[in-house]
């Protein structure tokens, strides 16, 4: 007998099989675990974890000071094999790499295995005492004055290789009867029972007020309704939209991607008010991140996509008459902080790609990393432009100006970001001075350049084309990173895969539609949640660095593929369009019921597959476009027959995960360029200012000449595994400093790491404005940029970026920014953003100056040290 509400029909009709796993209409199989839909709200799993079970004995470890990388080069580590009653390391000695290469061990490791730990950490206590600080593998030096301690990193659970994170997951080592070593006793292999509850999904909340969905998948029927029910679980009692069930607050990026996905029409009233929130001085706010948040991570436009979006479901003009000058003066900032005028492009770290190494090389600090070019980040500020010129046209506002950013934008990403011998964009441009562009594939930065028109039409079915897609979904980059955990990197997120699956819809790509929904039906399935992310090597929601179930974003990315993609809405002035895509495994007939659309209450009928409608109906009538007036109010039946074709590409290659080189370290011995050779590398490409050079299998070349040269090195694999360019080698001939204390009062504050006689405090209220003058022998184009401390918070979080303008003999020359390099580091000393400027020869005249656009996101505090301003000839060479 067939459970009580479940459609008749054959339940062993396949929607999507691979080696994998399988989904079928009623259910998901993967290997031993099975998720059943018994019901339209009722799903049941058994999925176990397979982590613990190959939870490997040989554990790779690193000691961080302060908690940053810092001990010893990128992808060197100790190790330990945990034998069989083993709980304790033998002592490893800071700084010193193991002699031998780690064994592989037969067996893997119990679970919750106590361990201990020890570590001599003698080597770095010896130098504070001795010299002040410790001077660390590369140069970099630790002032004593801002030690806060030693810390365990490393890539078994419950070891993080999330440096910035060390001491909020427990991990600080401690001094043991021995004042040299220090050591930390960690539970391996932790494992917790699922709770039994967590086996079982019923639908308890009463939506009898919100729109339901019945079609022959019963599956995705019961899908939707887990979906529906974890969204109610979502709205606090303040009329906001929680990010996820481990996550409170409101965040810009969350809720303004989870808005435009399906938020935006299912509960406007609550997406207005959860973007309220995240408005101060009438400026949108960026979220706490890299570096103290904006400009480093400049993705706050998603909001205006949100904002948008609402306005184009309920039409309210009181509600465009509110934002738009939130739009205007944020976009405008924007202009005067982000806007490269070389590329045309905006600065700032990819979209939503928030986590540094995650996505980019170790070598890049939060100042680089500002200064990169994203495709993701572009194609928001992009849209962000075309709908602001459009709110100022509705509102009778100037609007040509905004248009024309936008363009500028749309031809930067064209001109800039494709890569003609992939078929997609590049992920950014990155570097010092000189970029280059990265070739790795960006999932939610394709996906946006189809759905925002920046792909012309030919482009955007080639980016669909050759999509790099493995077996659990569409992977937020292609190639991975190595050596750095799954979150962004080895990470599948359901949102971005919703992203995807419309731009899949949008050029008429069956297959990879058809490989895209099974990627956000499975886990949702298996796991009875809506998980923030999975692992793309295994698709299993543990392994991951943070997770969440019942995420928000990943709940409307669920949601949007009946609303989405299915039926097709799309919300325009005039009405609400359909543009229907219904994978054939997927056809038969769909209904959606009590659907709010304004003043109208609809009532819609979806039948067959295909991409194009044969018949549209509205009350039985015949209509000429499907189209639902704006002006409709009551109660309304559609109709809509589609022609029952499959559309487009009906298969897609599904690869295996795959991950690059790692990134090489080159550095000079007198004229020569040398590195250690790279495991995989068939050959290294050497670029010298930002253009190809040499190529060469060695791990050596020459490099004679004088002026200026920044050297780059990319390790080439196979099949396009190659890995991020190295950190630029500089070979400069004109190097002009000037020492900061000599054009302001020098600082009185007891900090040390500074060069020559002291160094000067910016404030808000103090040395609002530094005028200097510079001398140079020769005119021509000049890399500047200042030396400088943050200690206003850590690396990875809080929004104290410190920011000030340049203006170069009177005229504008950009921002400099200070990101924050460690809370209560003051002596940690880094290098800004690099500006390129037009110097004349003789005497020009400099200031550094704060200006109302170069407040951050706290409004207060916008602090730093600067030491010295430096100038390097780039013509010079």
């Amino acid at each position: 007998m067939k459970a009580p509400g479940m459609r008749s029909r054959k339940t062993s009709d396949v929607l999507y099989s691979h080696s994998a796993y399988t989904l079928y209409a009623d259910r998901v199989v993967q290997g031993d675990n099975l998720a059943r839909a018994l019901s339209p709200t009722h799903l049941t799993s058994n999925y176990r974890s397979p982590a613990s079970a190959t939870y490997s004995r040989l554990v790779y470890f690193n000691v961080s000071i302060n908690e940053k990388d810092n001990e010893m080069p990128a992808g060197v580590h100790h190790w330990v094999v945990v034998g069989e009653g083993q709980h304790e390391s033998p002592v490893v000695t800071f700084g010193e790499p193991p002699l031998e290469p780690a064994p592989v061990p037969a067996t893997y490791l119990p679970v919750n295995v106590p361990f201990t730990f020890r570590v001599d950490v003698s080597p770095v206590l010896r130098q504070f005492r001795e010299r002040g600080y410790y001077e660390a593998y590369d140069g970099h030096r630790i002032a004593a004055e801002d030690f806060k301690g030693f810390y365990l990193a490393g890539g078994s659970e419950p070891l993080t290789w999330d440096f910035v994170s060390l001491a909020e997951h427990g991990l600080q080592l401690m001094p043991s009867d021995d004042p040299g070593i220090y050591q930390l006793t960690v539970v391996l292999n932790p494992y917790q029972p699922v709770r039994a509850e967590d086996r079982d999904w019923h639908q308890r909340a009463q939506l009898s007020d919100r729109p339901t969905y019945r079609s022959d998948q019963p599956i995705v029927d019961a899908l939707f309704n887990l979906a529906r029910e974890e969204a109610r679980a979502n709205i606090e009692p303040d009329g906001t939209l929680r990010t996820g069930a481990e996550w409170g607050g409101v965040w810009t990026r969350d809720i303004s991607y989870s808005i435009l996905l399906a938020f935006g029409y299912l509960e406007p009233k609550v997406a207005k008010t959860s973007l309220r929130k995240k408005v101060r001085r009438g400026r949108i706010v960026q979220d706490t991140g890299s570096g103290g948040a904006w400009p480093v991570s400049s993705d706050r436009t998603t909001w205006v996509l949100a904002a948008w979006e609402i306005y184009r479901v309920t039409g309210e003009d009181e509600w465009l008459r509110e934002i738009f000058p939130i739009v205007r003066d944020t976009l405008e900032d924007d202009r005067k902080t982000l806007h490269d005028p070389a590329t045309g492009l905006y600065r700032g770290e990819s979209s939503f790609l928030d986590w540094r190494e995650q996505t980019y090389p170790k070598w890049m600090t939060n100042a680089d990393i500002y200064a990169s070019l994203n495709l993701g980040t572009n194609c928001v500020h992009y849209q962000a432009h075309r709908i602001l010129a459009q709110m100022a046209r509705l509102l009778d506002e100037p609007a040509q100006v905004y248009a024309d950013w936008a363009d500028e934008i749309h031809r930067g990403i064209n001109e800039h970001l494709w890569v003609p011998e992939r078929g997609y964009y590049g992920q950014y441009l990155y570097g010092r001075g000189d970029l280059l562009l990265s070739p790795r594939f960006e999932a939610l930065g394709e996906a946006l350049c189809v759905l925002f028109g920046v792909a012309p039409p030919e482009r955007a079915a080639s980016v669909v084309e050759h999509a790099p897609l493995t077996y659990y979904g569409v992977p937020c980059i292609f190639p991975q990173i190595p050596g750095i955990p799954p979150y962004h990197n080895n990470g599948i997120w359901p949102f971005v895969q919703a992203f995807w699956n419309l731009a899949a819809a949008r050029t008429g790509h069956e297959a990879a539609l058809n490989h895209g929904l099974a990627a956000i039906y499975r886990p949702a399935a298996l796991f009875l949640s809506n998980y923030e992310n999975m692992v793309a090597d295994t698709g299993d929601f543990r392994g991951t660095e943070i997770n969440s179930r019942r995420m928000l974003w990943s709940i409307a990315g669920n949601l949007a593929m009946v609303y989405r993609v299915f039926f097709g809405l799309q919300f325009a002035p005039e009405g609400l369009r359909f543009t229907p895509a219904v994978p054939q495994a997927y056809g038969g007939h769909k209904t959606l019921a009590n659907f709010r659309y304004r003043r109208a209450i609809l009532n819609l009928h979806l039948k067959g597959f295909g991409n194009r409608i044969a018949s549209f109906l509205l009350n039985g009538e015949l209509q000429a476009e499907p189209l639902v007036p704006a002006d409709l109010e009551g109660e309304h039946h559609v109709e809509i027959r589609l022609v029952d074709e499959p559309f487009g590409a009906t298969s897609h290659e599904v690869i295996p995960n795959a991950f690059s080189l790692p990134t090489p370290r080159p550095n000079f011995v007198g004229d020569t360029l040398r590195w250690m050779p790279v495991a995989g590398a068939q050959e290294y490409r050497i670029y010298r200012n930002g253009e190809p050079w040499k190529t060469t299998n060695k791990t050596q070349l020459p490099c004679t000449g004088e002026g200026y040269a920044a050297y780059q090195l990319v390790a080439c694999g196979d099949e396009g595994r190659d890995s991020f360019a190295s950190e630029p080698v500089v070979r400069a001939g004109a190097v002009v400093t000037i020492p900061m204390e000599a054009w302001a009062p020098p600082s009185e504050l007891p900090y040390t790491g500074f060069t020559g006689g002291g160094f000067v405090e910016v404030t808000t209220d103090r040395n609002r404005s530094i005028d200097l003058t510079v001398t140079v022998q020769e005119a021509g184009t000049y890399l500047l940029d200042v030396r400088y401390a943050n200690g206003s918070g850590p690396t990875n979080t809080d929004n104290k970026c410190a920011i000030r303008s340049l203006y170069v003999n009177d005229g504008y020359a950009g921002v400099l920014v200070f990101p924050q390099r460690g809370a209560d580091e003051w002596s940690d000393w880094g290098w800004s953003n690099t500006l390129t400027v037009q110097l004349h020869a003789g005497e020009n005249r400099l200031r550094i100056r704060f200006e109302e656009w170069n407040h951050n996101m706290d409004g207060e505090v916008n602090t730093a040290m600067l030491d010295v301003l430096r100038l390097v000839n780039h013509d010079d060479g």
